[in-house]
């Protein structure tokens, strides 16, 4: 069975360059990745701060938050 990895991001350049890394290094037979574009699909915020995302770009793997670059608060999403 795949684990879940969930990539938040908000369209900056940094997360679309981190959305890229992040998606082509991680093991398609171990993970099943989303995506999910907070620019786009406000309504997905409370996932990520429910999830322990503070800032983008984030992903969370097995309910652990990863920040991987600092691009936006969650605050400045909303």
């Amino acid at each position: 069975m795949k684990s879940k990895a969930v990539f938040y991001h908000a369209g900056c350049p940094v997360c679309i360059s981190a959305e890229q890394g992040i998606t082509a290094a991680l093991d398609k037979q171990r993970f099943e990745v989303e995506v999910v574009h907070l620019g786009e699909d406000s309504s997905r915020l409370s996932d990520a701060e429910n999830a322990g995302v503070k800032s983008v770009p984030a992903l969370v793997i097995e309910g652990q938050a990863y920040h991987i670059n600092h691009g936006a608060d969650l605050s400045a999403l909303k």
